[in-house]
């Protein structure tokens, strides 16, 4: 079961491995096969797809009092757990003037330039798993947009009656547009789930999974874990919100898993294209003279051992003494 068979010149029976079992372990058969990237396509992709993410989620009602209720919420469900330590690092670091305002610009800045980043890398190292990565990414950034309409949450610089400071008015930097002069071109209760989260822990996995060099693999896991600290301590979001992050990027893999068979960074690093068959021509598996590659080794094996048998008769004749008749 599992298997099929293909007759050889010799009658031998020869088993193939089928498309649902490889190497023993069962495997879905892929529904897809990526495509080579191309350049001008995945441009106009991410600028239209940003867009209309940024649309969608400024365009979703900012349900303030729904939103500062469901803030209370979370604090009190942190609180009632002992995880309710979001103020004290904001106020910890805070008192460090050079190290909040480089966390204002690391929280404005850099979920764009290191994801934009890890996609070009994708493009020009691993054009095979490109499509797939990609897949998680938007699948992830798509199904946060849900998050954002049915569960509107103020971040915790907007609450009220609680002590967080928002670094961003306090220290006068140019950081998220959710503060400041910005503020209203974007929603500013829209917190749940944390895509800075989302994103940047995208981009630690997929360094991790496919970086060869050690440092970098490391680099990728210190990613995600520094951008916590920086959602945080800006208070920006709670740590729950990158939980729904997290999840949210689960659902990603998800469905490139769906679409391709395989996780992203399972599918071959070059993009395969298959070769278009010649027209009337049967599949190799169907056609009488191909045998299993098992089966072709073992024949060319036993074609030069007898190749080599005949060499050596040929010598020992050449060298035994010719005995003739005296006359």
């Amino acid at each position: 079961m599992g298997e099929t068979t293909v007759k050889s010149l010799e009658g031998r029976t020869a088993a193939t491995p089928s498309p649902i079992v490889a190497g023993g372990r069962w495997a879905r058969r892929r529904t897809r096969v990526p495509r080579r990237p191309r350049i001008w396509f995945e441009i106009l992709l991410i600028a239209v797809s940003y867009w209309t993410y940024s649309l969608i989620r400024n365009a979703v009602p900012e349900q303030k009092a729904q939103a500062l209720r469901n803030a209370d919420w979370i604090w009190r469900a942190e609180e009632s757990v002992g995880l309710a330590f979001e103020q004290t690092v904001n106020h910890a670091v805070n008192s460090v003037t050079w190290l909040i305002v480089s966390m204002n610009y690391y929280y404005a800045t850099l979920h764009f330039i290191v994801t934009i980043g890890v996609l070009v890398w994708l493009y020009r190292r691993q054009p095979g798993r490109y499509a797939g990565f990609r897949t998680v990414l938007f699948s992830t950034t798509g199904v946060a947009l849900v998050g954002y309409y049915l569960y509107p949450l103020a971040p915790p610089r907007l609450m009220n009656g609680q002590a967080f400071i928002d670094t961003v008015l306090v220290h006068h930097t140019w950081g998220s547009m959710a503060s400041g002069n910005l503020k209203n071109m974007s929603n500013q209760y829209a917190a749940m789930p944390s895509m800075h989260i989302g994103w940047s822990l995208w981009c630690g996995l997929t360094i991790f999974l496919l970086a060869k060099a050690p440092w970098a693999r490391v680099l990728g896991l210190l990613y995600p874990a520094a951008t916590l600290v920086v959602i945080v301590a800006t208070a920006n979001h709670f740590w729950l919100d990158a939980v729904g992050g997290m999840i949210c990027l689960a659902f990603g893999f998800g469905v490139s898993f769906v679409l391709y068979g395989a996780m992203p960074h399972r599918l071959p690093r070059e993009v395969v294209v298959p070769e278009p068959a010649r027209p009337g021509a049967a599949p190799d598996s169907a056609r009488p003279d191909s045998a299993a590659p098992e089966d072709s080794a073992r024949t060319d094996a036993a074609a030069e051992d007898e190749r080599q048998g005949a060499a050596r008769d040929t010598d020992r004749d050449a060298e035994q003494p010719r005995v003739g008749s005296r006359g």
